[in-house]
């Protein structure tokens, strides 16, 4: 791997990896509680056919919200409608893994945002410059003036409460 970020790590950051992914699975695992064979779906009508139909548009939704980040919202928003859907169609949406698989990654899908950079490097600049904060605050403590002159007030502790007054010459 490069500096960069390139092969799988790489791709996987510029999308909504595991939106995607648990849309795709809560699509599959309906699809899979599914038991009516193709003759009885066909004989039931519109209802049977929206078993598979449903599911089908969940994996769709998923798969093409890893292959096509940019259209994400339209996608996480046709995949929980079609998750919610298989509530009455589908065995209660897969014995309610499936939906709830594919309600959870639509929502994911959803919250996304492209230009957000990874959580662990955005985690490790934010603990350094805490670090490189408290520093600065053990170096500038306030000074107060007085007539006596500067009185030095040293920094609040962790904990500990700052006098609300300079402390009486």
């Amino acid at each position: 791997m490069g500096a960069g970020g390139g092969g799988f790590r790489g791709w996987r950051a510029r999308r909504p990896f595991w939106g995607g992914v648990l849309l795709t699975l809560g699509g599959g695992e309906i699809l899979l509680t599914e038991k009516a064979s193709m003759k009885v779906v066909l004989h039931v009508g519109m209802q049977g056919v929206a078993g598979y139909l449903l599911p089908t548009v969940m994996v769709l939704c998923g798969v093409l919200t890893l292959l096509s980040p940019g259209q994400r919202l339209f996608y996480s928003l046709v995949g929980a409608l079609s998750a919610l859907g298989t509530w009455l169609t589908s065995n209660l949406g897969g014995f309610l893994v499936g939906l709830l698989l594919g309600l959870v990654g639509a929502c994911l899908i959803f919250g996304w945002m492209p230009d957000q950079e990874p959580r662990g490097r955005w985690l490790r600049r934010r603990n350094k410059q805490n670090k490189r904060n408290r520093g600065a605050e053990r170096d500038t403590a306030p000074t107060w003036a007085t007539s006596a002159g500067a009185a030095r007030i040293p920094a609040p502790r962790a904990g500990g409460s700052t006098p609300p007054f300079p402390p009486a010459p």
